[in-house]
């Protein structure tokens, strides 16, 4: 049961820290002039071929039954429109802003189950999130200009959808594998952004016309999506949906040190006491979240 909880955790942990990586292949892209809806397009579709390859190696089936398709087409519509306003929200806001406004997910996703699931909010969770959301606010450039009513609509959006998502994988106990899962989603994703792209009357997706698009098309298939979403189905499954929530706090510390390793941004006295208090919640769940029996 230890082997499992430590198991758990590392997923989760890992699968935060691979989601964090969004902005940096959307951003890439939307440089190159690709819109959100071509850029999730190559995402979901490179995602579906690695997968399928990857399920295939592994002799698994295929088949779904309709039960399982219903659950499946449900979570690929959560975090399509999840993706989408969330990629949308880019090109309207600082990433670093969005990054760190997603984070009340988490907080949602505790809400959610403990209105709607019974589950109990143990002193420990109540903590983590406490000291979640301060590290969080911390991270938070404000005053900076890149507030948007708008963005934060669109922030807002995502979050609640993959909150939502997050607790179906959970309450759904569908019996196959993570990779199966995420790919049998990815595949439901895809129709969703093309409806979209059709409806607000964009042409089909952007050729990648360079090896430049393509490294950073795969990049946003492999490591925000395949990887972040198999771990984080295998996280679910081991520790419960509100502590893989709350380890989600990493997400935006990623962009944050993204930001210092590479684009040149000061390391400044309040961001090493926001990554502090966010490792404290990480720590925190990461002890606790196992001596209750998750949902």
């Amino acid at each position: 049961m230890f082997g499992k909880h430590v198991q758990g955790i590392a997923c989760g942990i890992a699968a935060a820290v691979c989601y964090g990586m969004n902005p940096l292949g959307a951003r890439a892209l939307y440089a190159r002039g690709f819109t959100p809806d071509s850029a999730l397009f190559y995402r979901y579709g490179f995602a579906v071929l690695l997968l399928g390859i990857w399920v295939a190696a592994r002799r698994e089936s295929f088949r779904i039954g309709w039960r399982e398709f219903g659950v499946l087409a449900g979570l690929g519509a959560l975090f399509s429109v999840s993706s989408l306003t969330f990629f949308e929200s880019f090109c309207v806001m600082d990433t670093g802003l969005a990054c760190t406004l997603l984070f009340v997910y988490p907080l949602m996703v505790a809400v959610i189950m403990a209105l709607c699931f019974g589950e109990r909010l143990t002193k420990a969770t109540l903590a983590a999130l406490t000291l979640a959301l301060g590290g969080i606010a911390l991270l938070c450039k404000m005053g900076g200009g890149g507030v948007s009513t708008l963005g934060v609509g669109l922030v807002f959006t995502s979050a609640l959808t993959y909150a939502l998502y997050i607790i179906v994988l959970n309450r759904a106990a569908l019996r196959m594998s993570a990779a199966k899962v995420t790919f049998s989603v990815m595949l439901c994703c895809l129709p969703f952004v093309l409806v979209h792209e059709w409806f607000v009357g964009q042409p089909l997706p952007q050729a990648l016309s360079t090896p430049g698009h393509v490294l950073w098309a795969l990049m946003l298939a492999v490591v925000p999506t395949v990887l972040s979403l198999v771990l984080m189905a295998m996280a679910v499954r081991l520790v419960g949906s509100t502590p893989t929530a709350v380890m989600g706090a990493l997400e935006p510390l990623t962009a944050v040190v993204l930001g210092v390793a590479f684009l040149g941004e000061a390391l400044t006295t309040r961001l090493c006491i926001g990554i502090a208090l966010i490792l404290g919640a990480v720590i925190l769940i990461s002890l606790f979240s196992g001596r209750t029996k998750q949902a």
